[in-house]
Parts: structure tokens; C-alpha cells; sequence
């Protein structure tokens, strides 16, 4: 700038970019001492070192010119002003609540919380495992069940998975058809078609009642029905179990409350969502899906359990159990594909919970279901007719034609209440925690047309008073005590609560502390201005299935971001509905089947996939039927171009699809990839790109211009939404134009351009709505010259943190030119032969530098795989190079005899207060060396709350529920 800004020109002044700078961690001069380590004279130099010659995109990308957040933030709030906010009453699984403030600024806010990564390292991850353990107590508690996992990623996936474990566990019913009561949420039954299409299945959709006549390996029940019908389903769920069917029911949390359980009536598994318990609307999502089940199931079960275990010091401590079922480990013999869960959600909720405690909660659904009955009472009273007698807070009006059920929902609209078409006839109405009673004022005059004859307060007399018939039977009303555990019942008082929440955010590590050097999970920032849009009520509290009229705003952003989309990855079309990544390839692998099916090629059932794969591609194409066949990798990491096209031309025409990630999960970017793509496609196959690297791609080069039908992207990932300690995530899919009429579908609120036959991959129609304000954010921020420079910078962090560690860790893979992608490999092989020391005993160590470790021994075993993003400064690159350089210096005190490796520090890690409180410490370094190895660590140090965990003690003895306080003590 101008030394003398009075006379500089304006343009000099502008600042449109200063978002690029903010984003991007290393400034000028760091980018050229970067550049000198490598040898490289200027960014794009390195970059023609890097990216092959033949995908090198240089014309610039189709996106604007970057604006400020202050700019961005006012034309996004036009655009959520164009979204209409009713009062909806339409249910199906989705109510309004009320996010408690105190929750709110300190979780959802906070990115102390949403910008952790999955807790693989629970050491430094202990409060956010309380937190999803107080979720499963709190699940397994309203359910009745045994066990409850850490969340699914909606309603309609979890009952999804539900079915598919039910046949796994099935041993005596060698059935293929599922019963599914007709009285469920659609959104629910049209997930449940698309995933028994492609398992084989049948799906039987019939009144609960004619379960008992059909032979089926299992079966989905309502409680309450989608229409709010509730009743007792121990019969039904008896005498399906003696003609060995299991049963999974649907059911409600706050229902729950009140209702008799699922487990009690015999429940095998319970599905439902969350996101009653505090969480907006959001248009559709993110929400978290609970999924409850017996113990004799736990080993089929999808997803993740988090367990009780000790510490190394005996102490209490928690972590994921079982993790060696992960779908990433067992690929194509996973459970499911599902790779993350719904963490912060499920934080939200179980926190909901803790604040509210069991009296709250109960008082919260009295009054639902009491504002329910004075509207049932109150219709009945002006001779409507309702559907059922017993009800929580659903009820359905019986109208006697469909011109009347129109001009009752028409008359709501004009009131601004959205209303439930139930049939030609019935209108539902819905009623939650938000509702008032001048409410339910409104929506009596809408029935009876300004008639105010109805005293209100005398009918609540009468109900209060029991002078009528219970809605809920005296046999399902619960009786047991729920949510006793001292956590849901001491923490009731917002000073209380702010502690408590504060507590367990200083248990973890996220990225308000230090980097996350995670390979293949690009841990980059989320930025505030991205943020804040995620809790403005014109994007979170609108139904997913209120009338599209009424979300215009939602509408222009799905256009915008699917044009931004599309621009940087080079396809046709963009499907949002995926809302994880799984999601994503398994929508892309059915898009791929539907082609097929359509041209008569349906021999074409096998998948190609290369060694170094994602593990969650194995198992999605094993989830849509196709056959598995794995492409080695030549020594240097790459697909081995002489075994591809032996497998070409073995299998041919049989083959449907090769799926590749690409940069490659070995970080590099692999030089046969046009050739690879010109291989598929001379068989008529597909080309699946994997864009879980896609941090390293934009504006460099575009899937669908040098080879890709269809790929999924991890907005989770490259487009900065935040991982939230392992979901929410959206992983939705680009692809070619041939593949764009196969796009999934929704059978309640159309999406344009597709096809409900098509199948439907989520419960709502865009997946995890209210969250994509960030990458649209992120997007208009940077413009198209700063979502290239995004790239450039992860490819120069990543190259100087290979270079600077080269000299003490063997780098595993590298490119023809001697350069890496986004991310690299350490070889720890020959050091664990050397020393004994182990890829685990580095990560823990980095813990005691206040680092979340690299991840760990994927995609190639002992190994660490490094993905600094372009966000790191060069300074925080530097420290973590010198923790990596002190750690191996450490090593080579164990190779030289100085001491055992069971006496070394990395052995030890990590180190607590408990151990430098220890009065008899005996180890052969100083407590300086175990808890201060690094000079940084005198002005901040992050301590873990517990020593290395157990984990062979805590899956032999596996408790999933929360534990005693004296547990902790």
C-alpha cells in the first residue's frame, strides 16, 4: 500500500480479498523461505513439479471475484430473507425446538467443539466421549434397550442400517422380505426401498396388523405412528418373534417420555432422531439418528460404540469400543459403509438433556402432549372427526372430501401455518415445544372459521381434572424412572452448566489449540463468518417439507453452491441429498448401477478398486451388490497400470466401475490417471473419483475434465465445513452429464431434474440443509483465484513438511519429480525394527507437545500420514516439525541403549498431572523432559486428562453406559 494513502489510488484500498489472506496460514515472506527450502523458485514452479502436464487446468475458474465477509454475510442474508417462516405443524419426524442459549454460544458456537476431529486419539478427546456416552445413556434410557451407539446420520438411514443388521444377525429366517408398517414416515420408507433394492430385499409395506401373516426376516413398527396413532405393540412384536422376525421400531424421544418403552414391548432395535431434543429444523438436517439394540447384537452393529475403559494408571476412561470394526479396516466385509457419525449433534442433545434433566424433559413433553389433547378435545368438540384416540402429539383430522381438506389447508397457508396432507381427506397437525396456546387458538379458528365458541381454558379444566378419555392408555404410560444417572440431574442452573460444558471442551484438542496434521481428513479452518449463518433462524428453523414457495432463500443457495460445484469439479450436475461422504459414493455407485440398468447392461456387477482405496469404497460398492476386485499398487505407491488391465481384460463388460481417489490416499498424484480413465472407458465402464483429497484439486485440475463420471465431495473437507468431532459432514455428488438423470430423488418434496424412482439416500431431499451456508460462504470469500491458491498452499505446506522431515523419517511415496500432493506417508517400519517404537507410541508422544497426531497406519500400515492444509503458518509447520525432530532424537536415545523403550517417554505418553504430581518418580528422564519437551510448552501447555487407555481391557469387559461418579473419582 501507498506510504501516503490520501493520494494512493482507491483500488490500492480495496480489501475484497483480505479473506484469502485470512484463510491462507503463510504470508509472503514465509511462502519464500518455503520456496528456498524447497528449491523452488516460485509457487508454480512447484506446481508443474507436482501436477501432471495432462489434467493441469490453467484457465481460471467460473467463479466471481472474492468479497469480504461483511459482503458475503449481507448477500447471504438476503438470501435467507427470502425464506418464509411459517408455523409448521407438519411433523413426520421434524419440530421445532429450542436450543437452549447456554448450549448454543458454548457448543454449536464454539470452536473449541465443532472444529475437533473424530476421537481416534481419546486421550485428548475425553469430553467429548462424556458427552456422546451421556447421549447413549440417555438413548438406552428412553428406548429401554441394552445398548445405543453414538449416533446414525438421520431417521430414515438408521432404520436403513436397522434392516441390514437384523438380516446379518437373522440365523433362523432365511427370508429376504422386510415388513414395514404403512403408518411411517415416507421420507423413512423411501430410504428403506433404495437400500433393500440394492441388498436383494423385499419390501413388504402393509398395516402393522398384517405382520403377524408374513413371512419376513424382519420388520419396521411405528410407536407413535406417522400419523400419531399410538398403541402397544407387545403382541405384534411377540408373535413375530415366534416366527423368528426381528423387530426394529421408529419411535420418538419425547414421546418417550410419557410412553411406555420399546425394549419393554420386546424390542430388538429402536431407530428415531434427535432432533427434537434441541436441534433447529434446518430444513432437513444435520440431525442425529439414535439406533438402540440388544447386546447380543453389539458385534454387528453399524457405526460407533464409545466404551468405559481404564488408563494406564487404572483411572476411568472412555474411548471408541470395538474400533477394529470399522469400515475403513474391514472394507468390503464392513458392517456398513458409514464412516462418521452425527457428533455434534448428538453433543447438542445429550446436552439438552443434562440441562433439562428428567423433570424438565418431562415437563417439556406434558405439555406437548396436553396442547395436543386440547386441540384434539377442541376439534371433536366442533364435530371433526379424528383418526385415532390414542395420541402424543400428532393427531389427524378426518374430513369427508378432498375439496375440504384443500380449502382447510389453503385457509392455514393464509394464517401462515403449514398444515400435513395425510391421503385425499386428512390433514395432521403436529404440535411441539414451541407451541403456545394462542397456537392452538389459531388453528381452531382455522377449522371452525372464526367460530370462538370454545372455551379453552374450561376444556383444559376438563382434561387436567380427567373428565375424558386418556389419549395416552394408562397401560403405555411409562412407569420406570429414566435418566437417574447423576449427570442428567446436577447441572440445571446455566452457571452449572456453562462449567460443566467448559469442563469437557478442556478434556479435548481442536483446532482453537493447535493444528490437526490429519492425512486424508484435511483439518482446515472453519471460519467464523462461515459460521455464523448456521444459526440464523431463517435457515434453521424451517420444515424440510414446507412448501417450496416458502423457501425461495434455500432455494437460490442449493442453485448458487451447485453452479460453485460444479465449477470446481468440471461435472454437469450436482446432487446436495448425500449428507456424508459414505452417502455420497453409495448415491454415486447407484447413479452408476440405474445407467446401466437402463441401457440393458446388467451383467455389469463389478467394481474395481486399487489397494490404497478408501476402505468406505469397498464397502459401498458391497452395499449396492456389486462384486469386489482389488487393483494392486506398483512399489511407488501407484495403480499398477499392468495389473488394471489384466483385470480389464479378465472381467470386461462385467465390470461397471473403478473407483480411485485421486490426489491418491498415498499422496500423490499418480501420472497414469488419463490413461486409467481412457482404459475404463474403452469397456463402457465408469470412472468413480473419490474426491475425499479434493483439497489439493481445485483450480489445478477438475475431475470431470480428464476423466471422472461421478465423484463425491467432502464439503466436510475441502469446503470447510467443520468436522464437529467426526459429523456433521455432506458428501455431495458431481457428476457427467450422461449420469445426471439418475440423481436421487425424494418422494415428499421434489427435487428438481430427478427422478424418485432413482431411490432416495437421505431423509431429507438435501441432505443436511443448514449447513451448506459455509461452503457457500467459503466459496464467495475466496473467489476464483483464492480456491486455487487454496490448493497451491495445501501442496506447499505439505511439500515443506516432507522436506524438513525427510532427513529423520523415510517419506513412503513420492511423485516422478520427487514431490508429494496434499499429504504424506512416514515410514516408521524400519524405526519400529530398530527401536521398538511404534507408530501409536509417536502419536501419544505429540499429545505431551499439545498435537493431535497424524493419522495412523492408513492406508499403509505403520505409518503416519501428514496433511498440514493450507491454513497452518509456516510458524505452526515449524513446531510440529520440531516436536516430529525431537520425538525421533528420543528414538535414537532408545536405538542407542540409553534406555528401554518400555522405560522411554513415547512408551510413557501421554504424561499427566497425576504423573508429575507423583511422588515416586522413578523414570530415567526428568519430569521436565515427560510434560515440557518443546519450549513452547512453558507459556501453554495442554494437558491430557488421562494416561494411554486400555483398550484390549475395555473391549473384554464392554460397559457402554455411563459410569458411577466414584467410577471417575
Amino acid at each position: 500500500m501507498s506510504a501516503d494513502f490520501r493520494s494512493a489510488p482507491l483500488a490500492q484500498l480495496a480489501y475484497a480479498d483480505e479473506f484469502i489472506h485470512r484463510h491462507i496460514g503463510p504470508d509472503a515472506a514465509e511462502t519464500r523461505a518455503m520456496l528456498d527450502t524447497l528449491g523452488a523458485e516460485t509457487l508454480d514452479e512447484l506446481l508443474d513439479k507436482t501436477v501432471p502436464e495432462a489434467i493441469r487446468q490453467r484457465e481460471p475458474l467460473a467463479l466471481g471475484e472474492p468479497v469480504t465477509e461483511h459482503e458475503a454475510l449481507a448477500e447471504l442474508k438476503a438470501i435467507a430473507g427470502k425464506n418464509r417462516l411459517y408455523k409448521s405443524y407438519i411433523g413426520m419426524g421434524y419440530y421445532n425446538s429450542y436450543l437452549p442459549p447456554v448450549i448454543q454460544r458454548n457448543i454449536l458456537e464454539n470452536p473449541g467443539w465443532y472444529t475437533a476431529y473424530t476421537p481416534y486419539q481419546p486421550e485428548i478427546s475425553q469430553g467429548r466421549l462424556e458427552a456422546l456416552l451421556n447421549f447413549q445413556q440417555m438413548v438406552m434410557d428412553l428406548t429401554g434397550m441394552e445398548l445405543a451407539n453414538a449416533s446414525m446420520l438421520d431417521e430414515g438411514t438408521a432404520a436403513a442400517e436397522a434392516m441390514a443388521m437384523c438380516k446379518r444377525q437373522n440365523k433362523k429366517n432365511k427370508s429376504d422380505v422386510f415388513f414395514v408398517d404403512e403408518d411411517t414416515h415416507p421420507q423413512t420408507i423411501a430410504v428403506l426401498r433404495t437400500r433393500a433394492e440394492h441388498f436383494g430385499f423385499e419390501v413388504v409395506i402393509a398395516p402393522a396388523e398384517q405382520l403377524a401373516d408374513t413371512e419376513c426376516f424382519g420388520a419396521l413398527l411405528s410407536y407413535p405412528g406417522s400419523t400419531g396413532r399410538v398403541r402397544d405393540l407387545t403382541d405384534l412384536i411377540t408373535r413375530a418373534h415366534e416366527k423368528n422376525t426381528l423387530i426394529t421400531v421408529a419411535s420418538d424421544l419425547m414421546a418417550l417420555m410419557l410412553l411406555k418403552s420399546p425394549g419393554e414391548m420386546g424390542a430388538d432395535v429402536v431407530v428415531g432422531t434427535n432432533q427434537r431434543f434441541g436441534i433447529p429444523m434446518g430444513f432437513g438436517g444435520p440431525h442425529a439418528g439414535f439406533f438402540a439394540f440388544r447386546d447380543a447384537y453389539k458385534r454387528s452393529a453399524p457405526g460407533r460404540l464409545i466404551g468405559v475403559s481404564v488408563d494406564s494408571r487404572g483411572k476411568t476412561a472412555l474411548r471408541m469400543a470395538m474400533q477394529t470394526r470399522e469400515q475403513h479396516i474391514r472394507r468390503e466385509k464392513a458392517n456398513s459403509n458409514i464412516c462418521t457419525s452425527q457428533v455434534l449433534l448428538a453433543v447438542l442433545s445429550s446436552s439438552y438433556a443434562v440441562y433439562h434433566g428428567p423433570e424438565g424433559l418431562r415437563r417439556i413433553a406434558e405439555r406437548i402432549h396436553r396442547l395436543a389433547r386440547l386441540t384434539g378435545e377442541g376439534l371433536k368438540d366442533k364435530g371433526f372427526k379424528l383418526r385415532h384416540d390414542h395420541y402424543f402429539d400428532t393427531i389427524v383430522v378426518e374430513l369427508d372430501s378432498e375439496k375440504k381438506q384443500n380449502g382447510l389447508y389453503n385457509a392455514a397457508l393464509l394464517s401462515e401455518i403449514n398444515l400435513r396432507k395425510v391421503g385425499t381427506t386428512g390433514l395432521g397437525i403436529s404440535l411441539d415445544e414451541t407451541t403456545t396456546l394462542d397456537d392452538v387458538h389459531l388453528l381452531l379458528n382455522v377449522f371452525c372459521a372464526g367460530d370462538h365458541a370454545l372455551n379453552l381454558p374450561k376444556l383444559d379444566h376438563e382434561l387436567a381434572s380427567h373428565n375424558r378419555a386418556p389419549a395416552i392408555p394408562e397401560t403405555l404410560e411409562r412407569q420406570d424412572a429414566v435418566l437417574t444417572h447423576p449427570v442428567f440431574n446436577r447441572y440445571h442452573s446455566e452457571t452449572e452448566m456453562l462449567r460443566y460444558l467448559r469442563r469437557l471442551e478442556g478434556r479435548d484438542i481442536a483446532l482453537n489449540q493447535s493444528m490437526i496434521p490429519l492425512g486424508s481428513c484435511t483439518m482446515k479452518l472453519n471460519a467464523t463468518a462461515e459460521m455464523i449463518p448456521v444459526t440464523w433462524p431463517e435457515f434453521g428453523q424451517l420444515h424440510p417439507f414446507a412448501p417450496m414457495e416458502q423457501a425461495q432463500g434455500y432455494k437460490r443457495l442449493f442453485e448458487d453452491l451447485q453452479q460453485m460445484l460444479e465449477a470446481c469439479t468440471g461435472y454437469d450436475a450436482i446432487s446436495l441429498q448425500p449428507n456424508a461422504g459414505s452417502q455420497g459414493e453409495y448415491a454415486g455407485l447407484v447413479a452408476i448401477k440405474k445407467y446401466f440398468e437402463s441401457k440393458g447392461e446388467t451383467e455389469r456387477s463389478i467394481c474395481l478398486i486399487p489397494a490404497s482405496a478408501h476402505g468406505t469404497n469397498p464397502a459401498s460398492a458391497q452395499m449396492v451388490g456389486m462384486q469386489v476386485k482389488v487393483v494392486n499398487c506398483d512399489k511407488d505407491g501407484n495403480v499398477d497400470m499392468a495389473d488394471l488391465k489384466a483385470k480389464v481384460d479378465e472381467f470386461g463388460t462385467r465390470i461397471a466401475a473403478i473407483m480411485i481417489t485421486y490426489p491418491s490416499t498415498h499422496g500423490v498424484f499418480e501420472e497414469s490417471v488419463t490413461e486409467l480413465c481412457e482404459l475404463i472407458h474403452s469397456i463402457g465402464a465408469q470412472v468413480y473419483i473419490d474426491g475425499a483429497n479434493m483439497n489439493a484439486m481445485v483450480g489445478l485440475a477438475a475431475f470431470g475434465q480428464f476423466g471422472g463420471d461421478v465423484s463425491h465431495l467432502n464439503l466436510h473437507k475441502t469446503f470447510c465445513i467443520p468436522h464437529g468431532g467426526g459429523g456433521p459432514g455432506m458428501g455431495p455428488i458431481g457428476v457427467a452429464e450422461h449420469l445426471a438423470p439418475f440423481l436421487p430423488g425424494h418422494p415428499v418434496q421434489g427435487v428438481p431434474e430427478t427422478d424418485p424412482a432413482n431411490g432416495t439416500i437421505s431423509a431429507a431431499p438435501w441432505g443436511s440443509a443448514s449447513i451448506l451456508p459455509i461452503s457457500w460462504m467459503y466459496i464467495k470469500m475466496m473467489g476464483k483465484n483464492g480456491m486455487r491458491q487454496a490448493s497451491e498452499y495445501a501442496i506447499l505446506n505439505a511439500n515443506y513438511i516432507a522436506k524438513q522431515l525427510s532427513g529423520h523419517y523415510p517419506i513412503l511415496y513420492k511423485g516422478k519429480n520427487g514431490t508429494i500432493a496434499h499429504e504424506c506417508l512416514l515410514d516408521l517400519r524400519p524405526l519400529k525394527e530398530a527401536s521398538g517404537v511404534t507408530e501409536e507410541d509417536i502419536a501419544k508422544r505429540l499429545m505431551d507437545f499439545g498435537f493431535h497426531a497424524p493419522t495412523m497406519s492408513f492406508p499403509v500400515a505403520g505409518t503416519l500420514m501428514i496433511e498440514p492444509t493450507e491454513s497452518e503458518s509456516k510458524e505452526e509447520l515449524d513446531r510440529f516439525i520440531e516436536a516430529m525432530i525431537t520425538i525421533r532424537k528420543e528414538i535414537a536415545q532408545i536405538e542407542s541403549g540409553e534406555y528401554t523403550v518400555e522405560q522411554s517417554p513415547l512408551r510413557n505418553a501421554p504424561h499427566t498431572q497425576d504423573d508429575m504430581m507423583d511422588e515416586s518418580w522413578d523414570r530415567p528422564y526428568s519430569r521436565d523432559t515427560a510434560s515440557r519437551p518443546a519450549s513452547w510448552l512453558r507459556e501453554h501447555k495442554v494437558w491430557p486428562t488421562v494416561n494411554r487407555i486400555d483398550n484390549v481391557f475395555g473391549d473384554r469387559n464392554l460397559v457402554c453406559s455411563c459410569p458411577s461418579v466414584e467410577d471417575y473419582r
